[in-house]
């Protein structure tokens, strides 16, 4: 019952460095995003590898950046898609609506 609980424990944890590593990502490019999308995604690449996590998908429109991250945990890889970029351009999720 232990090892279970631990795994799941684990399972949570792998999740959540991927959201924290695509939330740091999406920052990062849109940070860089007036650069260009592949400047802009080399650098969300290297913010994503450096907490633990790969880069799954990056696309650059404008000046917001949509990013997905996944942190692997044996099998299990959890992915995470973050947005980030100027308020003004950049609308609410879509359940936030």
């Amino acid at each position: 019952m232990f090892a279970v609980v631990l795994a799941l424990g684990q399972l949570v944890a792998a999740r959540h460095r991927a959201g924290g590593a695509a939330d740091l990502a999406a920052l990062a490019a849109a940070d860089r995003a007036l650069e260009g999308e592949a400047a802009a995604c080399a650098v969300a690449e290297e913010v994503a590898g450096a907490q633990g996590a790969e880069l799954v998908r990056c696309a650059v429109v404008g000046e917001v950046a949509d990013v997905t991250a996944g942190a692997r945990f044996g099998l299990y890889v959890p992915e995470v898609r973050s947005r980030a970029g100027p308020a003004s351009v950049a609308p609410p999720p879509a359940s936030d609506r």
